[in-house]
């Protein structure tokens, strides 16, 4: 997909890696832009940065809840027609083992997993329609790997690669394009607590939000599903799938230097 002349709708569009999206798809010639995001100044702020080069639409919406993304659905549509892209990217991180609140569990997984789902469900009936449409959902190199200090992160942003591999698997021969973004660190606010280092993500080094849009560009055009700012995690996950066992023993070492970090990022 080229971005150029394309509606696109990003979340978490406030800050970070979806204002850096933002900000790059304007320079690429997006016809339009809809930020969302929970917070309205935010949004707001970005998209009158952008408006010199971009329509641009805010609109305040939390992505776990699913009237809220039916709601931003509608209001994009209703002012540019259709969506080309949609970039469910809005995720939160929870330190913690199988012992974090029911609450907390459900919170995260209904941010970081139910919000691709509502997404879906409310762009994919006009996409299907047209014959063509790309998601773009924001997981983490955690979901092709693991994610040390955080069993809810993990597990969370596996299950949101397993929806969108089943998303192209099943609407792939139906114009349907689907890119899942796992990066390591990126320097955003939730990279921003602790140390600001990234933790065990930040081994190789930590991204900056405006280099990571760069790889979604060019992977957006290539089509390509896996979208790895950091290269790295490929290797990474060659030498999971040669030999899981070894790698395990891997990360038990890593677990073992990094959980100090992350018990004080509980408290």
């Amino acid at each position: 997909m080229q971005i150029k002349d394309k509606v696109v709708v990003v979340t978490g569009a406030a800050s970070g890696i979806g204002k850096a999206l933002c900000e790059r798809f304007a320079r690429e010639g997006a016809k339009a832009i809809v930020l969302s995001d929970i917070d309205q100044a935010g949004i707001d702020t970005v998209a009158a940065s952008l408006a010199p080069i971009s329509a641009t639409l805010a609109v305040r919406c939390d992505v776990g809840r699913e009237d809220d993304v039916k709601e931003l659905v509608r209001q994009a549509i209703a002012r540019f027609r259709q969506i080309d892209l949609f970039c469910s990217n809005a995720g939160i991180f929870t330190a913690g083992d199988e012992t974090v609140s029911n609450a907390q569990w459900q919170t995260i997984w209904d941010i970081n997993v139910m919000a691709h789902i509502y997404a879906a469900r409310a762009v994919l009936p006009a996409m299907l329609e047209r014959g063509e449409g790309y998601l773009l959902n924001t997981s983490s190199a955690a979901g092709l790997l693991s994610q040390v200090g955080s069993a809810p992160y993990s597990v969370t942003k596996h299950a949101a690669i397993g929806f969108a591999e089943w998303l192209s698997i099943t609407y792939g021969n139906r114009g349907i394009k689907v890119s899942v973004l796992c990066p390591q660190a990126v320097r955003t606010k939730m990279t921003a607590v602790g140390d600001g280092d990234g933790g065990v993500a930040g081994l190789d080094g930590m991204l900056e939000p405006e280099q990571l849009a760069e790889t979604v560009v060019a992977t957006l055009a290539e089509e390509r599903f896996l979208v790895l700012p950091h290269p790295e995690v490929l290797t990474y996950m060659r030498r999971k799938t040669d030999d899981y066992d070894r790698w395990l023993g891997g990360m038990r070492r890593l677990h073992e230097k990094f959980q100090d970090i992350y018990r004080r990022r509980q408290q």
